[in-house]
């Protein structure tokens, strides 16, 4: 227990300090999840906002997928995009594996499926209010895709949210194609992994608060925007 004791107070002299390695660790992570969050975004949810208005044959077998595709093992992620990005991969030749772009490449992929799945169901609700509106001003389904997603942003926002505590908290693909290497693709997640394996329980410590700390604050700020999409809602309806 004293052991313990002294590991946390090194932990948190570490936070309070600025520790050098800490924050390069820190920065790195949210600099990977934020922009596998961006390219997530930018094809996710167009998707699940198509998915919500348009009918179309095997509709039902996509939105299936996608529901299964946000079960997706991290380490299978991390193993199909190891073997694309492998010297003897198609994608071998640009030289991204052990990268951070590689580990942006992994957490997207993870990730698209969810922020899909969850614009869709977000958005369908909005479509069924507004889709007799929309038709009578002559906006198609693929018309209608940007007033949604714009109308339905505050939603979205808590999805974007989700989105990003999901690859925040990744350690098993990012792992596998980044490498752990000190200084280059060391995050969070595969530091604290390799820490507690060499019994620095300081630093992991310190790295676990900080994510804890992370998480935290991107579900309370989740919860506060819901909370402000609902008043919004309320008001307008009041209106």
């Amino acid at each position: 227990m004293t052991d313990l004791g002294a590991a946390l107070a090194i932990a948190a002299a570490l936070i309070v300090q600025g520790d050098p390695a800490l924050l390069a660790i820190v920065l790195l992570s949210l600099e990977v999840s934020l922009a596998a969050l961006a390219l997530a975004a930018i094809l996710g949810l167009p998707l699940g906002a198509l998915l919500a208005v348009a009918r179309f044959p095997g509709r039902r077998a996509v939105v299936v997928a996608l529901n299964a595709l946000m079960g997706l093992p991290p380490v299978v992620c991390g193993l199909l995009i190891y073997l694309l990005l492998s010297r003897a991969g198609p994608l071998g030749a640009l030289g991204l594996l052990f990268t951070p772009a590689a580990m942006v490449l992994a957490q997207a992929v993870l990730i698209l499926p969810i922020l899909a799945a969850l614009t869709r169901q977000a958005l369908e609700g909005l479509w069924e209010e507004y889709a007799e509106q929309l038709r009578s001003f002559g906006a198609g389904p693929l018309r209608a895709v940007p007033t949604l997603l714009w109308d339905g942003r505050f939603a979205l926002l808590t999805v974007l949210l989700a989105g990003f505590g999901r690859a925040a908290a990744e350690v098993g693909a990012v792992m596998i194609v980044g490498g752990n290497i000190e200084g280059f693709t060391r995050v969070m997640t595969t530091a604290i992994a390799l820490e507690t394996s060499k019994g620095d329980l300081p630093l992991a410590l310190a790295l676990g608060m900080v994510l804890m700390a992370v998480v935290l604050a991107v579900n309370a700020l989740a919860q506060a925007l819901r909370e402000a999409g609902a008043r919004l809602a309320g008001a307008g309806q009041v209106g």
